[in-house]
């Protein structure tokens, strides 16, 4: 594959029982150690994980690849940018 949707890395982090901004901090530092286009899967259960990730993304060029919510634990898939 050509460009950035290529997937050399695929990495979960789980920020279960933590609360803002401890997620966030999770992740940017787990995004350091990252190569651009590896996939990041982040569990949480604060729900403002969603609304810090989308932020997050948009400011930093990274992409939120997918988010769900089932039994109030949030499931994202970030794309490195």
């Amino acid at each position: 594959m050509a460009g950035g949707s290529e997937i050399r890395e695929e990495r979960s982090l789980d920020a279960s029982g933590l609360i803002c901004p401890e997620p966030l901090m999770l992740v940017r530092a787990e995004l350091r150690k990252m190569s651009p286009g590896d996939l990041l899967q982040i569990t949480a259960t604060d729900p403002s994980t969603s609304r810090d990730l989308n932020n997050f993304c948009r400011f930093m060029g990274h992409t939120l690849e997918s988010e769900r919510c089932e039994k109030e634990t949030w499931n994202f898939v970030l794309r490195k940018g």
